[in-house]
């Protein structure tokens, strides 16, 4: 199983990229599971782990998902006014070949099953979002996962805009909502190093000051 052996926990921060583009080798389902296994240990409210993922490897099932996800997609931006040929395109490139051409395809879905319920829609909103708040947790800790195992992944939301369809194709009952899709292998290009915002410009002691 090759990793990645940083120096400390900072480097494997500061070194992980969004991939995009992976090589044609197959990831073993091995490392998949010892992958998610380290994520697992992402904190969450209450404990309840409301993450559920779906493992994707399977080429039939990847077709599946990319025609359906795409033709929601193509719907939305022509109804924008976006051109057909131009939609197509953007569908093509951005939907079909990063889904069909990544080796695994990991769905993260949100259960609230074990979380907190309340009577009031204030409360019932909070306990939500601090379940949402608990999958991305779980999410970026996958992404170190996946770095430090050597593979290369990125974060992709597109399915927070066909639920309905993501859950047709995969099979999820009415209470598991898909929040994400992590396109996943074993990297094919090294991405340059994102710029990133000032500290001053992000944090503040004490009351809300920007500068």
């Amino acid at each position: 199983m090759r990793k990645v052996l940083p120096v400390d926990a900072a480097t494997l921060v500061k070194t992980r990229r969004s991939v995009r583009k992976f090589k044609p080798e197959p990831v073993s389902r091995e490392v998949v599971c010892s992958i998610l296994d380290l994520a697992t240990w992402a904190p969450s409210a209450h404990n309840a782990q409301p993450w559920r993922c779906i493992v994707i490897d399977d080429e039939n099932v990847k077709v599946k998902l990319a025609k359906e996800m795409g033709r929601v997609w193509l719907s939305d931006m022509l109804r924008d006014g976006v051109a057909k040929e131009k939609a197509e395109e953007i569908v093509r490139l951005e939907s079909w070949e990063r889904i069909i051409k990544s080796p695994i395809i990991i769905i993260v879905c949100l259960t609230t099953e074990n979380m907190h319920k309340y009577p009031d829609k204030r409360r019932r909103r909070a306990e939500y979002l601090m379940g949402v708040q608990s999958v991305a947790a779980f999410i970026q800790t996958l992404l170190l996962s996946a770095h430090y195992h050597g593979l290369g992944a990125c974060w992709v939301c597109a399915p927070l805009f066909c639920q309905g369809v993501v859950r047709k194709v995969l099979g999820l009952p009415r209470n598991v909502e898909p929040q994400a899709m992590i396109t996943m292998g074993y990297a094919d290009e090294k991405p340059t190093p994102p710029t990133r915002k000032k500290l001053k410009d992000i944090c503040f002691f004490n009351s809300w000051a920007p500068r």
